[in-house]
């Protein structure tokens, strides 16, 4: 016998993902930088495959490489304004050529199909259109920013119609007004308004950076909208941190999670949207770590958890149909929809006391104070239960329990109901904390 590869245990565990985001809007954000980037043909098959795995897209280019490479040519210098680039009549033109050049080259890297490719009857169908209208910017500081605009409207309805029949929709950064006239806006602001205003579920920040940095230069995997804002007080020109910008307005204002990740590392959106953990940057107006009362439904997952240790004898093993009836006693910590630890709390009334059991955390998870988290949520519940004490039957993690306020104790210390069921062939040491 040999082990499972790797490849397959991690496509099993993509299984909750897959099922979770079929139907789901994604806003990607697509900088012009990614676009000739070496990695873009691996952007390309990953929008491929979540388009195929039911993901409804809203792709939203950028072109600012484009843009300046197109009016260098032709020794046009760019006026900036407070970082908004003036756009004239002179540039203007350019401008456009940029942009409708950058977006036919994703629409035809979007339609490629060669056999032995991930592409191979993909039959991907794009479509663009004039789903944003504009309005000026107008006079900003006395400087008049001409042809650059900002969003006036979003055409929800249009692009909905889109991605209603499965294909992809592709917005440029152009809005056009109703008197007929073309302005240039920023991609990161047509990517969030469409994002909030057709209520897509996420906004994909891809950027250089493999998401935000703390002052220590560490990676943040979770922000929360607090956070951000801490963070966005920094002054910082770095393509991640006005990325950031972009995913904390979305989520401000109703879209619940959004993410930044790198363009330039291979697989880093799969890698961020199917695993457990992530690859980039979230940022997120709902609790991305939950503790809750456990559900009927919890019970697969508690089971996955607690198995291992029950092989090993560290738990005594519990039958489906009896954790089925002890559901109600447990709570359960869980990281985007998955159960990662887990405990249960059985209450002695007449002695205001409670046994703390089956306490569990994932392997990959141990360390990070994940189970000292959930001890406090569970003595939370106790004292609404009017407990005094709290104790434990532990046979391998008396320590742990100890540097959590725990004493060791004797057999008379518990419950006379518990003291008659005690096994004493586990020979488990008793640990009491009073509360």
């Amino acid at each position: 016998m040999t082990n499972t590869p790797d490849h397959v245990s991690s496509f099993r565990q993509t299984s909750p993902y897959i099922k979770a985001y079929r139907g789901k809007t994604f806003v990607v954000m697509l900088p012009g930088a990614a676009i000739t980037h070496s990695n873009f043909a691996n952007i390309v098959h990953d929008i491929a495959l979540l388009n195929n795995l039911g993901v409804r897209i809203i792709l939203v280019h950028g072109a600012r490489q484009q843009i300046d490479k197109k009016l260098n040519e032709h020794n046009i210098e760019s006026q900036i304004h407070h970082g908004t680039r003036i756009t004239d009549d002179k540039s203007l033109k350019h401008l456009v050529e940029a942009i409708g050049s950058t977006r036919f080259a994703i629409e035809a890297a979007l339609s490629t199909g060669l056999p032995n490719s991930p592409m191979h009857h993909a039959n991907l169908q794009v479509r663009s259109g004039n789903f944003v209208t504009a309005m000026p910017c107008g006079v900003v500081d006395g400087v008049d920013l001409l042809h650059t605009g900002k969003v006036r409207k979003i055409d929800a309805h249009g692009l909905d119609e889109v991605l209603f029949n499965g294909s992809i929709a592709l917005v440029s950064p152009l809005g056009y007004s109703v008197t007929g006239e073309i302005f240039n806006l920023t991609y990161t602001e047509v990517a969030t308004r469409i994002a909030v205003e057709i209520g897509a579920d996420k906004l994909i920040a891809l950027t250089k950076d493999n998401g935000v940095l703390d002052e220590k230069g560490e990676i943040q995997r979770q922000l929360t909208l607090l956070q951000c804002e801490k963070l966005l007080l920094r002054k910082d020109t770095t393509d991640s941190h006005f990325s950031l910008k972009a995913c904390y307005k979305a989520c401000d204002q109703g879209v619940n999670r959004a993410q930044i990740i790198s363009y330039t590392e291979d697989g880093a959106l799969i890698k961020e949207l199917f695993t457990r953990d992530g690859f980039g940057t979230m940022v997120h107006r709902d609790s991305y770590e939950t503790i809750r009362r456990a559900r009927i439904d919890d019970v697969g997952g508690i089971l996955d958890l607690i198995e291992p240790l029950e092989t090993q004898g560290v738990l005594v093993r519990r039958s489906r149909e009896l954790l089925e009836q002890e559901i109600g006693h447990f709570t359960v910590m869980e990281i985007d929809g998955t159960i990662i630890a887990c405990a249960a709390l059985y209450p002695f009334v007449q002695d205001n006391a409670g046994e703390l059991a089956c306490m569990v955390t994932h392997p990959d998870y141990q360390g990070q104070g994940k189970a000292a988290k959930l001890l406090s949520h569970i003595e939370k519940q106790a004292s609404k239960l009017k407990m005094t004490q709290l104790f434990v039957l532990t046979t391998q993690t008396a320590h742990w329990f100890v540097e959590q306020g725990f004493k060791e104790s004797t057999l008379e210390i518990l419950p006379q109901e518990k003291q008659t069921i005690y096994n004493y062939h586990r020979n488990s040491k008793i640990f009491v904390k009073q509360l």
